[in-house]
């Protein structure tokens, strides 16, 4: 079962994929990326010139021995990342 969020996240990059991330004061360290896709966003939608991307993972992620599987989201216009979804 999952939950979705959308709360804002600081993360840490490493060769251009998320290595760490805080989420509701908690340090999280990716252990493995399980999935990764780009949506284009539609240009309709924004005011800009150059309307950008959203680029997700779907990682595995431990705080300490606690493991979980989240979905992150960096939005290339704003150049901000959110947590969209938890799995139980």
């Amino acid at each position: 079962m999952s939950r979705l969020y959308g709360d804002p996240i600081e993360v840490w990059v490493r060769d251009g994929q998320p290595a760490r991330f805080v989420w509701r004061d908690r340090l999280y360290s990716v252990r493995q990326i399980l999935d990764h896709w780009v949506v284009a966003r539609e240009w309709w939608k924004t005011s800009e010139t150059d309307p950008g991307e959203r680029r997700f993972w779907r990682v595995e992620a431990a705080t300490g021995r606690e493991i979980g599987t989240y979905e992150l989201r960096f939005d290339t216009a704003s150049e901000a990342w959110l947590l969209i979804r938890a799995w139980d």
